[in-house]
């Protein structure tokens, strides 16, 4: 653990629905951040855009969670809702802030990708965190599998992960398509992992990240 990157850091996590139940992204990648040394603050809240996390958006009946620590991830239901970045992060002070969206901004079952909006959503909520002097990284999408209730297409989830990966500056970004082959991860709805996909994107997150941060120092 020490020899970790990693170790010691603060990190505030937030995000969509990957998020937000305890056996996804808030179990897995949370878990392999704590092994590593990082003292993390996990909320994802379902249905999330990059623009939400820049007041308080409710997440209606979609829910979230929200994990401190070693605690059990506790979900939220209908008190879910975002929180303006920039007050999150004057109240915790984390060394570090991992963005963990991509999919809910994609519009898999539009004919066109809008791309114009993602950049808007997207450079706000970097410049707001940016505006702190907080150290970032964003983690984009995986590939998950085509079809399923959200439409998604390997075509689509390439576009914004490509929109993203040069966009996100000054936080760095993680790209989740390097970490699998397409397919490789099962999901239960095209979008979402199986609990072992969840594993093993969160191992694959966590080494990147510490890969990154190697990098950025």
């Amino acid at each position: 653990m020490a020899s970790s990157l990693l170790a010691g850091l603060s990190i505030l996590m937030i995000g969509d629905s990957h998020l937000a139940t305890p056996d996804y992204l808030i179990g897995s990648l949370h878990n392999e951040l704590l092994a590593k040394g990082a003292k993390v603050h996990s909320i994802g809240i379902c249905g999330a855009q990059a623009g939400d996390w820049l007041k308080v958006s409710p997440a209606g009946t979609c829910g979230g969670a929200e994990r401190k620590g070693n605690g059990k991830a506790v979900v939220l239901r209908g008190k879910a809702a975002t929180q303006p970045i920039a007050q999150l992060i004057a109240s915790e002070k984390p060394d570090l802030v991992l963005v963990v969206l991509g999919d809910t901004m994609a519009g898999y079952t539009q004919a066109n990708f809008q791309r114009a909006w993602v950049w808007q959503q997207t450079t706000k909520l970097v410049k707001s965190i940016a505006g702190t002097g907080t150290q970032c990284a964003w983690i984009g999408p995986s590939w998950g599998s085509e079809g399923g209730k959200y439409g998604k297409t390997y075509a689509r989830v390439e576009q914004i992960s490509t929109l993203l990966s040069s966009n996100v500056a000054p936080c760095g970004y993680i790209d989740s398509l390097k970490l699998a082959k397409k397919g490789q991860w099962a999901t239960v709805d095209g979008q979402h992992l199986t609990a072992t996909g969840y594993k093993q994107w969160g191992v694959g997150i966590a080494s990147a990240l510490e890969s990154w941060k190697g990098q950025a120092q």
